[in-house]
């Protein structure tokens, strides 16, 4: 069983990534009967995917197409957020607008709009989006799960001991069995290091 005491973890994410949506449930849920500390720190997935060498989506113009730095408007959202205090009150939203309800989250009335909804102060979350330094978090993020930690996807656990894990859950799991599932994750992902991968083969569909 996990240990009583608080379960610390960091996750590196991003909100276009639909795993990072079912195991930000997972984590919600499991948070219900188990005491858990959760550092969620930003990792671009347009980066990754970037084959424009020397382009980067936290120096690119603010003006830039929104199908060529998709997510970012959500970064900064985020780290608005957090500049009120409120990023809890904000991250699952985002996920939910992006997953459940399949809203645009790259668009500033959208995005707005969620805000609105989460309770915060609108006029100083645009205060804040304004400021040329919003998206150095996610630059520092980024390139320390690169760099430090060898992230390529999303989501990455990383455990208290330093290893870490790309997670993908087939679906989130129900209230009743979170707990179980992330004792389960952490038991073969940071207790288990010498299993580097499980992948389930996928059977094909009949003609």
């Amino acid at each position: 069983m996990l240990d009583p005491e608080v379960i610390d973890l960091e996750v590196f994410y991003d909100y276009l990534c639909p795993f990072v949506y079912r195991a930000s449930v997972l984590l919600q849920n499991a948070g219900r009967s188990r005491k858990l500390n959760i550092t969620w720190s930003y990792f671009s997935l347009t980066q990754v995917n970037s084959r424009d060498e020397g382009w980067t989506v936290w120096d690119a113009p603010l003006d830039e197409r929104a199908e060529r730095v998709q997510g970012r408007l959500a970064f900064m959202a985020a780290e608005a957020a957090r500049r009120q205090g409120r990023f809890e009150q904000l991250h699952m939203p985002l996920l939910q607008a992006r997953h459940r309800d399949r809203l645009e989250i790259d668009r500033p009335e959208v995005i707005e709009r969620v805000v609105v909804d989460a309770g915060l102060d609108l006029e100083r979350f645009r205060h804040d989006l304004a400021d040329p330094d919003i998206l150095a978090p996610l630059e520092r993020d980024h390139l320390r799960a690169r760099r430090e930690h060898g992230v390529f996807g999303t989501p990455t656990f990383l455990f208290p001991d330093g290893s870490a894990a790309y997670v993908r859950l087939a679906e989130a799991p129900e209230a009743a069995d979170a707990a179980r599932v992330l004792e389960r994750l952490i038991s073969v992902a940071a207790s288990e290091p010498s299993i580097l991968e499980i992948k389930r083969p996928r059977k094909p569909t009949p003609d």
